[in-house]
């Protein structure tokens, strides 16, 4: 795929339509006037007559915030709660995500455009080091068919699901989730505990606040959470290790 496209509804009809943008090309969006058109028309009282512009370039697009005085939300769907703001008046900010929801803060909720960029470009692995010399250590070494690491996917779950959900499963929780897994029947409150201890120690090296060891529990948890999502240790796909909803531990 070569082109940014755009996926707005249509104001004749209500039905969703889609712009193919080649790199290099724009697209102003709003409600538009006679005087001055837009290529993408959004009919919301909210939404300013040239309420921004959409650039494609090659394998990313930039979007500018002609308003004076709204922020613009582009959020990742396929991430855990990635997103960008672009500012008032903020010209040509670019966007990473392939797949990205523009966000349009109206009084009555929200307007949303998505966009498609293109498949992004990656080295190839043989090109990322000079042969010879040592070898880089390793950031964060994790085994994904280890049990701690199903715990780990466990304790990213709600977030993974709902981006916006700030839950953090109990050790209870986690124990009924991976129960139904053959390598996880007799899985206990307190392995769960030293399971995430060793992450936090060992595994992801996370700094222990100093606080209350009950405050510092949760400190602990969230941080892992946030960690593993920040540097996609965790990722949608991991789910599939879970159990599938519904399934239970069998007699």
């Amino acid at each position: 795929m070569e082109s940014v496209i755009v996926q707005y509804e249509r104001p004749e009809d209500g039905h969703h339509d889609v712009l193919w943008l080649a790199p290099g090309e724009t697209a102003t969006f709003g409600r538009g006037t006679p005087d001055h058109p837009v290529r993408l028309e959004v009919r919301h009282p909210g939404v300013g007559r040239v309420a921004g512009q959409i650039t494609a370039t090659e394998d990313y697009w930039l979007l500018s915030n002609f308003s004076r005085d709204r922020t613009y939300v582009v959020e990742n769907p396929e991430g855990a709660g990635e997103h960008v703001k672009v500012a008032p008046r903020r010209i040509g900010a670019p966007v990473p995500f392939e797949l990205a929801k523009v966000v349009l803060p109206v009084e009555d909720g929200t307007v949303e455009l998505v966009v498609f960029a293109p498949q992004h470009r990656y080295v190839d692995k043989g090109e990322l080091e000079p042969a010879g010399g040592e070898t880089t250590a390793t950031a964060f070494s994790l085994d994904e068919s280890a049990k701690y690491f199903h715990v780990l996917v466990a304790l990213c779950e709600p977030r993974l699901r709902d981006s916006a959900s700030v839950a953090v499963p109990t050790d209870n929780e986690i124990v009924e989730r991976l129960r139904p897994l053959p390598a996880c029947a007799g899985l206990t409150r307190s392995a769960v505990n030293f399971h995430l201890d060793y992450l936090a120690r060992m595994k992801l090296r996370l700094r222990e606040p100093a606080s209350p060891d009950s405050e510092r529990i949760e400190a602990r948890r969230a941080a892992l959470v946030a960690l593993a999502l920040r540097f996609d240790l965790v990722r949608d796909e991991h789910l599939a290790l879970l159990p599938a909803r519904g399934v239970r531990e069998s007699a």
